[in-house]
């Protein structure tokens, strides 16, 4: 029953900070503060692995559109980064995971220590990609999805890299997303399309988005990757 009940506390948390990041995303990032519109401090344990479960794109209004984040967001991020790190046998989307969590820190608070030796940026090893370049478009469509966070502008990883090159498999596994009615994954791979650019124009990545949040929208994660997306699109078209 306990555990029932904090599973149920973190999913309510996820969510209401993912609609806040949401909300954030549509103001134009003038939100004051994510966390506390969503009612997360620094000791609130749930809240803290909430942010752990949404992951870097926490800051994402301030990366998007270029803004100091608000300290108590970075605060509680800083936290969750700390308390939060990967096992030794993590999957490979939770060690990605936690590599754009300290990545964006840097990139937004680089003045803020992140446990890793002071007095340089942190160099930041990034996880491996074993069989991703290779793995067939199905597979690497669905493992590339699922780290949407990384997707976005400017910032270089293996796995931006890998995708760059795959852009067509991509725009096959968001149609294979929307057909199988897979709203996040299909947010995901979109998210990425729009980071990357140079998709097939017969796929109507607009459109697709349109339909994707029409459909899959109620769930705030995918609001955020179609928000992000489109924010991405219009920049790229300036």
């Amino acid at each position: 029953m306990n555990q029932s009940s904090a599973s149920s506390r973190l999913s309510d948390a996820v969510h209401d900070l993912a609609n806040e990041v949401v909300l954030a995303l549509r103001s134009g990032g003038h939100l004051a503060t994510v966390c506390g519109a969503a009612g997360i401090h620094e000791d609130d344990r749930t809240g803290i692995a909430a942010v752990r479960v949404i992951g870097a794109d926490l800051l994402l209004p301030s990366v998007l559109y270029g803004q100091s984040p608000h300290p108590g967001d970075v605060a509680v991020f800083h936290r969750a980064v700390r308390e939060f790190p990967p096992r030794p046998d993590a999957s490979p989307s939770t060690a990605w995971s936690h590599w754009a969590m300290l990545s964006t820190l840097h990139r937004v608070a680089p003045s803020l220590p992140t446990g890793l030796p002071t007095g340089r940026p942190p160099a930041l090893d990034e996880p491996g990609i074993t069989g991703l370049d290779e793995a067939p478009w199905q597979v690497f469509s669905h493992q590339v999805s699922l780290l949407s966070p990384l997707a976005v502008p400017a910032a270089a990883s293996s796995v931006a890299r890998v995708a760059r090159g795959r852009v067509t498999d991509l725009a096959r596994g968001f149609v294979r997303a929307v057909r199988r009615r897979d709203w996040l994954r299909a947010s995901g791979t979109g998210r990425w399309l729009a980071a990357l650019g140079g998709e097939p124009s017969t796929l109507g990545l607009d459109r697709g988005l349109d339909f994707v949040e029409l459909m899959g929208g109620q769930d705030p994660r995918v609001a955020l990757n179609v928000r992000a997306a489109r924010l991405m699109i219009e920049e790229r078209g300036r």
